[in-house]
């Protein structure tokens, strides 16, 4: 099964994250090229347990994902923003 996602990768301190969108699944390594395989490795064993457990479809679903001939296609971006809000607090 191929599960195709966008990544965002940020630095923590001394890790770097990276999030796997829209499946919202995230891990971290000493560097970006760490992050990405270590977040791939996590999509990997999240899809395996949410197949074991029969929840699979369910999982995707809510996470914008939908099966078009025999393939799951992620949604598409209509835009990627940085943004900021002023909040006085």
């Amino acid at each position: 099964m191929k599960l195709e996602y966008t990544v965002q990768i940020w630095r923590e301190d001394k890790q770097f994250v990276a999030r796997a969108w829209p499946i919202d699944v995230a891990s971290s390594g000493e560097t970006p090229e760490a992050a990405r395989l270590a977040v791939d490795e996590a999509v990997t064993t999240f899809v395996l347990a949410a197949s074991d457990h029969g929840t699979l479809q369910d999982v995707l679903e809510e996470s914008g994902y939908h099966l078009v001939l025999g393939e799951w296609k992620r949604p598409e971006w209509s835009s990627i923003e940085h943004r900021s809000v002023l909040v006085e607090v």
